[in-house]
């Protein structure tokens, strides 16, 4: 005697339709989510952009302008110098001429020559004679002690020298704002360069598809803008 033969049971639980369902659910919300991701960061790479061409426009610039305020510095510094070793070279003529006609009062009023040492007196320059009446007063001739001349006296002034002294001082303050200058210069410089090294590393992030590689990338070259920044911001510019 035949028995019917029984339908063959389906295990229970969800179908294999209903898990490829969920599979392809699943990777179409991570396929989002990296598409998100990938938005947020070309999003961030043109923010990163934008800050690195105005930080290397505007640091080129103030590199420019430091190295022509040095140029200026450093122009007049020479200007100066030369005209303080003119100023210099007639006042050490004065000076020279001073002592050369002291020389000659004092030879004549030793030898007696009253009249022609006072005709030296006369020669004396308007500078000269407090200093020369200061010495006087010392009593020279009898003082072992006073000074040797008049141009050793407090009261002795040249003022093309005194000119000279301050024409170089001058010159010297000059020639360091140049070299201050220059040293601020060549900040921005190195600057510039570590903003290239910025746009170095957004180029080459964006040629890799793996996301952590490519926002590790970008993670350094945002600390590197941000020390750039900073140092754009602390370092003296010029209008």
């Amino acid at each position: 005697m035949a028995f019917p033969s029984e339908e063959p049971r389906l295990p229970e639980g969800p179908s294999n339709i209903e898990i490829a369902h969920h599979m392809s659910d699943a990777a179409h919300e991570e396929s989002e989510r990296e598409r998100r991701v990938e938005r947020l960061i070309e999003i961030g790479e043109a923010i990163l952009l934008a800050v690195v061409a105005i930080g290397t426009a505007w640091s080129g610039y103030q590199a420019a302008k430091w190295d022509g305020r040095s140029a200026q510095r450093y122009g007049q510094s020479s200007k100066l110098r030369v005209t303080a070793d003119a100023v210099g070279t007639r006042g050490g003529q004065e000076q020279l001429f001073d002592a050369m006609t002291f020389d000659s009062w004092l030879q004549a009023t030793l030898t007696g020559e009253q009249r022609l040492a006072a005709l030296y007196r006369k020669r004396f320059r308007p500078e000269y004679r407090p200093a020369f009446g200061a010495w006087l007063a010392t009593d020279p001739f009898s003082n072992p002690n006073a000074p040797a001349g008049p141009i050793f006296m407090p009261q002795y002034h040249n003022r093309r020298l005194e000119q000279a002294a301050r024409l170089r001082a001058e010159a010297s303050d000059h020639f360091d704002e140049g070299v201050d200058a220059r040293d601020t210069g060549d900040d921005y410089v190195r600057t510039t360069v570590l903003i290239a090294t910025v746009l170095f590393l957004i180029a080459v992030s964006q040629r890799f598809r793996i996301l952590r590689v490519r926002m590790a990338l970008l993670g350094v070259a945002l600390v590197l803008l941000v020390i750039a920044a900073y140092t754009i911001v602390t370092y003296p510019h010029l209008a």
